[in-house]
């Protein structure tokens, strides 16, 4: 699993699922958006990837098997989890992934679609990108199922993808998360990757950035990915001729901010509630840090650290701040401490 700041683990969850692919491995892709079940997001894609399997000569009986299970899975399930709509290939088999309880179910519907994978030669790969808003409780379903497939050595795994919150959020899920999966941290470039990812596209068009101009976008990006893109997007468009200059990006910056507010930025901010804006307002107010203290922050809003945990933990479930170590808080991408000085300006914001 990925803990990751920002648009960039998308990229890298779709580079890994097409080398997958080029392996002839059978892939499952799914994004887990807020507000659906994770029985609700995984079961059409299963469906569709045991169909490929019963393509296949030898797995055609056990592929067989695990669509009556997933039958079965869904008709239990629907339910509790009202969301689910799957389009049923083979009547469900009683007693095989159907007693409504998500945990032992998923797990037996996993172990069919392994064993299927097994006797096709092949594996399956679920590909599960946004991970932090799958609820505790199917959270710890889903590491319980993986668990027990790999105890049978059945060759179906996961890739998963989130916020940095993602490897607490499992521990907290099953204790033995972090003994069975990998957390690598993938956070900003550093300067010689931004550097390339900036320069490179330009060469390859004709076209060069100055020292002072690819320094310049280095600094206001943060080495974020998606922000890179924007501001080489912006200077492209901006400068007239080749070298792009450090003045073509300084126009190009306060054009690419413009963007970001009315776009990548707004939409995260329209989510929030007032109080939920007051917090963050506060953390900015704080300053540039990457990290801020509880403490500091209910003294910037005058209330108690208690009474503002629920608060904060509604904000790390959003995924606008993830905590990097007990009673710190840092967002969970840069610039927004900016931003929300500029849409919440002056003093009168702690009377939202």
């Amino acid at each position: 699993m990925v803990g990751l700041r920002g648009v960039g683990k998308t990229v890298l969850l779709e580079r890994m699922r097409a080398d997958a692919e080029a392996m002839k491995i059978c892939t499952v892709r799914v994004e887990a958006p807020e507000n659906r079940s994770l029985p609700a997001i995984i079961a059409p894609q299963l469906r569709l990837a045991l169909l490929q399997l019963s393509l296949i000569g030898s797995a055609k009986d056990k592929a067989s098997r695990a669509l009556r299970a997933l039958a079965g899975f869904a008709k239990s399930l629907k339910v509790k989890y009202s969301d689910i709509e799957l389009g049923f290939d083979l009547d469900p088999e009683p007693g095989l992934a159907d007693n409504g309880d998500l945990e032992g179910d998923l797990t037996a519907l996993l172990e069919e679609v392994g064993r299927a994978a097994q006797s096709g030669g092949t594996a399956v790969v679920l590909f599960l990108d946004e991970l932090q808003y799958v609820e505790r409780d199917q959270f710890a379903a889903l590491i319980s199922a993986l668990h027990r497939c790999s105890q049978a050595m059945l060759p179906i795994t996961i890739v998963g993808a989130g916020l940095p919150q993602l490897r607490g959020l499992a521990g907290d899920a099953k204790s033995y998360a972090e003994r069975l999966f990998d957390f690598p941290m993938i956070g900003p470039l550093n300067a010689s990757e931004a550097q390339i990812a900036i320069q490179k596209p330009a060469q390859d068009e004709g076209a060069e950035f100055t020292d002072a101009a690819l320094a310049e976008i280095i600094e206001q990006t943060k080495g974020y990915p998606y922000f890179l893109q924007e501001w080489g997007k912006h200077s492209w468009e901006v400068a007239r001729e080749s070298p792009i200059t450090l003045d073509d990006v300084k126009i190009a910056s306060t054009q690419a901010i413009a963007a970001l507010d009315e776009s990548f930025f707004r939409v995260r901010f329209d989510r929030l509630t007032p109080t939920e804006k007051q917090y963050l307002r506060a953390m900015a107010e704080l300053g540039p840090e990457p990290l801020h203290r509880s403490g500091d922050i209910s003294s910037c809003l005058g209330r108690a650290v208690s009474t503002l945990a629920p608060l904060r933990q509604k904000l790390i479930l959003k995924g606008m701040i993830w905590s990097p170590s007990h009673g710190d808080t840092a967002f969970t991408v840069p610039l927004f401490d900016d931003f929300m000085k500029r849409i919440m300006p002056g003093k009168d914001w702690k009377t939202v």
